[in-house]
């Protein structure tokens, strides 16, 4: 793809936009950041906290640690942090700068003011709204579609910021539809690796520590570390399951390094980054190869989840397990062939995971998620594969990308409603 190609310059805002730095969850992390806003509007620490939110945020935040908190979880754990503690400045790594004795704020305000947290019925999966009184002062922020996207802010009834807000609207950000798998693996395979060489370094140091962390100490149920001590030690694969799992350990586990994210995942960051980081070093790949196989990884994690939406009944982890593969297959001398039967025949096999929020259990489907990406070229590479008709396949990848956007967006609606019934009643 030559650099005067409009599509060059998109695809490289894309990685700029998408694989950005995160401390913990990003959907406590979004309350928190709209906690810190609020709070700047107010001026001063307020004595009642409401947090409204949509079905999928509510979801996503329950049962996950919140990193700085000392171990605390929830709704009421983020905004609290973000009104004690956040700096909005830093966005999504808003409560990355947060002393002991903040930390010890932050327990004595929940104790001497409860947050309330309301279900906020309405067409947008991602929509959070928080308001903040002190007194006669009262400080209203909106977020809505993506992590910072604020639409909405205003102090004593004075509007400062008023957006208008549609389901799905990300006119914010660059062009996602100019993606497909074509251009994807042709700007992977001709990109200048100057222009995206400190965007993927920084996710290889980020996604490669907090992997390591994982490894090394007790976070949720350990995943990644018992891949690791039930596999054979030559085994490339498995090193690459389980680092990949160990990452999310670690960040769903409350751990506070940041995570270079994916379409406002840091588990789809970590599972479309460290598979294909940790397999490149075990075949002993080329920097460059791995540079490339990083960017087809990402974008087509990006392709995948633009059809399907940021947040959904469909678990997240199989659009990047299934990129990894295909970035696996790259780094094995795959070409597009290999590549795209590589996507469609994982996406065949985990293509039914739901998403039933953040906590531990997102790295047993992180690599399960990754299994079934490694299966799909597997498959390719000994002559089998799935065929069009087989269920939600379609003949060519971008019918079978838009048929399974069509199920994690339409048709797992009343899905995710019964999700998020059981999680609340349990």
């Amino acid at each position: 793809m030559d650099k005067t190609n409009e599509k060059y310059t998109a695809y490289l805002q894309i990685l700029e936009e998408e694989l950005v730095p995160a401390m913990g969850c990003t959907e406590p992390i979004a309350i928190a950041y709209g906690a810190a806003k609020a709070r700047e509007l107010l001026g001063q620490l307020p004595d009642q906290v409401l947090v409204e939110a949509s079905g999928n945020i509510i979801k996503n935040v329950k049962s996950v640690v919140v990193p700085n908190t000392g171990g605390l979880h929830g709704i009421e754990a983020a905004a609290v942090a973000g009104v004690v503690a956040g700096r909005a400045d830093l966005l999504l790594e808003v409560i990355s700068q947060v002393s002991e004795e903040q930390q010890g704020e932050m327990r004595t305000y929940l104790k001497e003011h409860p947050v309330q947290v309301e279900f906020l019925d309405g067409d947008l999966v991602f929509d959070i709204q928080i308001t903040l009184r002190r007194g006669e002062h009262v400080a209203k922020v909106r977020i809505a579609n993506y992590h910072t996207n604020l639409v909405h802010m205003e102090r004593d009834g004075e509007v400062v910021l008023d957006l208008p807000v549609e389901a799905n609207d990300e006119s914010g950000l660059t062009d996602r539809s100019l993606l497909t798998m074509a251009d994807i693996y042709d700007f992977a395979q001709t990109v200048d690796l100057d222009d995206v060489r400190q965007v993927l370094d920084r996710q290889i140091s980020c996604n490669m520590a907090i992997s390591q962390e994982g490894l090394t100490n007790s976070y949720g149920a350990n995943i990644g570390q018992v891949i690791r001590k039930t596999s054979l030690a030559d085994d490339s694969i498995a090193k690459a399951k389980s680092a990949a799992a160990a990452g999310s350990d670690a960040r769903m586990g409350g751990c506070e390094l940041p995570v270079i994210i994916n379409s406002g995942s840091g588990n789809q960051g970590i599972t479309a980054s460290v598979p294909v980081i940790v397999y490149s070093r075990e075949i002993g790949a080329s920097e460059e190869q791995l540079y490339r196989a990083l960017v087809l990884s990402n974008l087509i994690t990006i392709h995948q989840k633009t059809r399907i939406g940021r947040l959904s009944a469909y678990c997240g982890a199989v659009s990047a397990g299934a990129a990894a593969g295909a970035g696996i297959a790259y780094l094995d001398g795959g070409g597009y062939e290999e590549i795209t039967h590589t996507v469609v025949n994982a996406l065949a096999i985990v293509s039914g995971m739901i998403c039933d929020g953040a906590k531990a259990s997102c790295a047993g489907k992180i690599a399960a998620a990754i299994d079934a990406g490694v299966l799909g070229y597997r498959m390719y590479q000994n002559g089998q594969q799935f065929y069009g008709g087989d269920g939600i396949l379609s003949h060519g990848v971008e019918k079978t990308l838009d048929n399974v956007g069509r199920l994690g967006k339409i048709g797992m609606r009343s899905t995710d409603k019964e999700i998020l019934q059981i999680m609340l009643q349990a």
